[in-house]
């Protein structure tokens, strides 16, 4: 690690500490003063909340949005809502692979049979790729979500990606989100209102049935809650 990177891991947890129980507004105040456009905001676009949240922070800050191929038409719809009305800068990744090379390499339904795989190729790399320019990249975490999130700092140390990683909305609840979009009236996935509880890949997402976790309808049935984003 250079030092350049240790300064940055000292920053962010000391910035953790400090900030545990600042807003989320304060928190991402503090991002992008101190990173200016070195900082991004990544977004599922299962909803805006963070994105809205940062533009108000930075008007125009980049939002970065992973583009796998196997999205539902109503996240690729929210993106697009989401360049168009808000005052942000929406950047799409995508996999060095289409879908369709990805098959031809490694089989139809990869996502079925090697989901950490499938996971790796169309999400994990063109992430490292595309955070390149970054020092700082914040995410929607938020520690009520499931259990593997718990522990989420507001400000942290990204050690796979040498970043800092925000979670400004960390210890929000359901109930805080919900609050915020109704009163700032912020884009939200239409799924959401459709039985999906998180939104991600079409083939490895389900409805959540009653009294599951947010997380129940990824990969459900499989010994896998996370795609390898954030640990």
């Amino acid at each position: 690690m250079t030092v350049v990177q240790e300064d940055l891991r000292a920053l962010a947890e000391q910035a953790g500490r400090d900030l545990e129980d600042a807003s989320a507004l304060d928190i991402l105040a503090w991002a992008t003063t101190t990173f200016g456009s070195r900082f991004c905001v990544t977004s599922s676009m299962e909803d805006a909340v963070v994105a809205h949240l940062a533009s108000r922070a930075l008007p125009g800050v980049d939002v970065v949005f992973l583009d796998t191929g196997y999205h539902f038409e109503e996240t690729i719809g929210t993106r697009d809502a989401v360049a168009a009305v808000m005052d942000v800068n929406v950047i799409t990744l995508t996999p060095r692979q289409s879908v369709a090379e990805q098959d031809a390499q490694y089989g139809p339904r990869l996502h079925d049979r090697d989901p950490d795989l499938c996971c790796a190729l169309r999400k994990l790399k063109p992430l490292e790729d595309g955070l390149g320019p970054y020092d700082a990249w914040a995410t929607g975490l938020r520690r009520d979500e499931s259990p593997t999130r718990a522990g989420t700092s507001v400000v942290g140390w990204d050690e796979k990606r040498r970043k800092v990683k925000v979670s400004p909305i960390a210890r929000w609840t359901q109930d805080d989100v919900e609050a915020y979009v109704a009163e700032h009236g912020v884009l939200t996935n239409p799924l959401l209102t459709d039985g999906y509880a998180s939104v991600g890949c079409a083939p490895c997402t389900r409805r959540v049935l009653a009294g599951e976790d947010a997380r129940a309808g990824r990969w459900a049935g499989r010994n896998k809650t996370e795609c390898g984003l954030h640990g």
